[in-house]
């Protein structure tokens, strides 16, 4: 069985075309189903049901320095209310969707170092592909 090799250089985010650089330390970008395909009842008597649930909703999660290029786009982004695709591609995985939104601008600290500025992007038809 072979080894997986992960390497963070092959992780990329493309927003409307374009690259995202400038990430923080430790996690650069997670990506998640917002709800369950499916939910399950069970009765008194062990009788199982299953509702599948159609919400095609997702969240990716981008953390950035604050001197990242994409801060200031990605806050003109969340303050026009623009749509745009989202793809997130690394290993095998290919995380979006042809239609998002930025949720609102970055919250923001500042102290004696360099900060990380965090964005929500919603995406509508939040899709996991194979490479």
């Amino acid at each position: 069985m072979a080894a997986y090799v992960y390497d963070a250089n092959e992780v990329n985010t493309n927003i409307d075309g374009k690259i995202v650089t400038g990430y923080s330390e430790g996690t650069m970008v997670s990506c998640s189903k917002d709800e369950e395909k499916f939910s399950t009842k069970v009765s008194a008597k062990g009788d199982v049901s299953v509702a599948t649930k159609n919400n095609p909703l997702g969240t990716i999660t981008l953390t950035l320095s604050m001197g990242s290029p994409f801060v200031p786009y990605l806050n003109k982004l969340a303050n026009t209310a623009q749509t745009f695709p989202i793809w997130v591609t690394g290993g095998q995985e290919k995380i979006g969707g042809t239609e998002a939104m930025v949720k609102k601008p970055a919250d923001a600290e500042f102290s004696d170092e360099i900060g990380d500025r965090e964005f929500e992007i919603q995406v509508f038809d939040y899709t996991v592909l194979e490479q």
